[in-house]
């Protein structure tokens, strides 16, 4: 019964952090557009300290936009912040976190062949510690010297974030080892609004209101706000790829999975740069064919060995193979020498020799293999603690099961994607039994 809530907590903290996560990054990116599109104003805006302007037209209205310098003439008495968004998505996010991967360690967190770290506790502390201690890092790196230099501070978190997507995949499983680099970048760039770029704007919007001209301390936090806005904005297309790469088992169970997200996450970045370039009237298009042809490596390299499937016969010919014939041969055919050969004999010999069958007995070996690893979860009534309903709504208990979701279970076999978390121990050997026999039916 508490699986069966959970997965409703799970429903409704998706929702809003879809929702959340759309809206902070459909803000991120308008914004970003906006500033990077903004124009000479003419002179008499410029003489009201107006840095820029834009004229745009949607929803069969004008739009007029412009930025100041520092301060308008007026402080206006209503003025929107853009900080919800951030926290919104977060929150949820670590809610869901807390939901999936925490509530059903054993399932989603934890993969016995890398760590056995005992008990839930220890691997969700264990989570813990990785997570917001690699926040922790970035915060006394972006709050030092070196987050005053922009491409130095970048370069130094580019090669930590690398570091993190290989130790992850040393303590987590797969699938955990994805969603918890999207969890790092996600606290990064919240806390770089709560930490950064708030205090930054509160003080410039309190010096403003005190009629006073911002001095150093103002101008220091506004430089370090920059560069954490600068690092949520190559940070946003990496983060949208950690959210929804459980929906792709190639990537995260691939042997080198963090190696693939090291690429993703430059590709995604450099696209980022591209665009960012382009708003500034800069067209690169190198910037989108080298991402280009980092995707077909990517492609390339991870293509998986092709199949080779059992060989299925009829399964008379199977049974008439499998079982001694009692009936002596007929000799029908006669040699040059004037010996004579079984024509049966040869045909059975044909028949043992080209093809291997999948008879009644191996059927028996694979699905007590499957009832075995798969049938806790994958049946009508789970077994498994943390699982209400099959996942996907497949059921794994006979063989004709099996003929009707194959390909499914090739890919999430293969992929190491099932078991969640090798769960029940599925062991290499049986793994390739099953993609074998399965690719035959």
């Amino acid at each position: 019964m508490g699986a069966y809530y959970l997965d409703w907590f799970n429903l409704f903290f998706r929702w809003f952090h879809v929702i959340a996560g759309v809206a902070w990054i459909g803000a991120s990116f308008y914004f970003v557009w906006l500033d990077l599109s903004l124009r000479k104003p003419p002179q008499w805006k410029a003489d009201k300290g107006i840095s820029g302007d834009l004229w745009a037209v949607h929803g069969g209205g004008f739009y007029e936009i412009a930025k100041y310098k520092l301060e308008p003439e007026e402080m206006p008495k209503t003025l929107h912040w853009f900080k919800w968004e951030a926290y919104t998505t977060w929150l949820t996010g670590m809610a869901m976190l807390s939901i999936v991967y925490y509530a059903n360690a054993t399932a989603y967190l934890i993969d016995p062949s890398k760590v056995d770290f005992g008990s839930s506790i220890g691997a969700i502390s264990t989570s813990l510690l990785f997570l917001f201690g690699s926040y922790f890092i970035y915060e006394v790196i972006v709050r030092s010297h070196l987050g005053k230099n922009s491409f130095i501070f970048s370069t130094i978190i580019f090669i930590l974030l690398i570091i993190a997507c290989w130790g992850s995949y040393q303590l987590f499983s797969d699938r955990a080892s994805f969603i918890h680099i999207g969890a790092i970048l996600g606290t990064v760039m919240a806390g770089n609004v709560f930490f950064g770029i708030m205090p930054a704007q509160r003080a410039l919007v309190e010096c403003v209101r005190r009629g006073e001209k911002p001095g150093k301390e103002v101008a220091d936090l506004a430089l370090q706000a920059k560069n954490r806005s600068l690092m949520n904005n190559y940070f946003t297309l990496p983060l949208i790829f950690t959210m929804i790469s459980n929906h792709y088992p190639m990537m995260y169970s691939h042997a080198h999975g963090w190696l693939v997200l090291v690429f993703v996450g430059i590709i995604t970045a450099i696209v980022r740069h591209y665009f960012n370039q382009k708003h500034l009237d800069n067209h690169k298009p190198r910037y989108l064919v080298i991402p280009a042809v980092l995707t077909v490596s990517l492609i390339i390299w991870m293509r998986p060995e092709p199949i080779e499937p059992l060989p299925v016969v009829n399964a008379a010919v199977a049974a008439e193979t499998a079982t001694p014939n009692s009936v002596p041969p007929t000799t029908t055919d006669s040699a040059v020498d004037g010996s004579t050969i079984s024509t049966d004999a040869a045909s059975n010999e044909n028949i043992t020799a080209d093809v291997v069958p999948v008879t009644a007995s191996a059927d028996d070996a694979i699905m007590d293999v499957v009832h075995t690893r798969c049938s806790t979860c994958h049946a009508a009534q789970p077994t498994q603690q943390g699982f209400a309903a099959p996942p996907a709504g497949i059921i794994l208990q006979t063989p004709t099961d099996m003929k009707t979701h194959k390909a499914k279970i090739v890919t999430a076999v293969q992929t190491g994607y099932m078991p969640l978390g090798n769960l029940t121990k599925l062991t290499d050997e049986e793994r390739q039994q099953m993609v074998a026999y399965a690719s035959g039916l």
